[in-house]
């Protein structure tokens, strides 16, 4: 993640708990939310913006990593750890994670790139499956 990315991570992530999501909690269209994770190596506590997209009970959020060849390290925290937390506007969540199975990506996929063309983009540059992933709230 190059220094601007990782500023406004940081920036956005102080934003939106200072102000329990009324501010940074939307960007443009896209929606916000606040993903919590541990380290699987460090175990330390992790909390990363990331976009979302709803699919009846459930939040999903893309791997993307802007299209780079490696999965983003929140995700391969998440597959560790597949138990977690998100905020979403001033409300915690807890969460059972997993990846999309195969037989509900091709619709997943279809909903999260039409809400977010971006995505295309990004398989386009990058030979790995870009993973979808389900936040199923329990």
């Amino acid at each position: 993640m190059n220094i601007l990315n990782r500023l406004f991570v940081v920036l956005n992530t102080f934003v939106f708990q200072l102000t329990g999501g009324r501010v940074g909690g939307q960007m443009g269209k896209q929606s916000v939310l606040l993903l919590h994770s541990v380290g699987r190596k460090s175990g330390k506590d992790y909390v990363t913006p990331l976009s979302f997209f709803r699919d009846a009970e459930n939040y999903l959020v893309v791997a993307s990593n802007w299209g780079r060849e490696t999965d983003p390290d929140w995700f391969r925290n998440l597959m560790h750890a597949p138990r977690t937390r998100i905020q979403v506007k001033g409300k915690l969540l807890d969460v059972q994670v997993r990846q999309a199975t195969a037989e509900e990506y091709p619709r997943l996929w279809k909903w999260v790139t039409s809400q977010n063309p971006q995505y295309v983009q990004y398989q386009q540059t990058t030979s790995r499956r870009i993973p979808i992933v389900v936040l199923t709230p329990v």
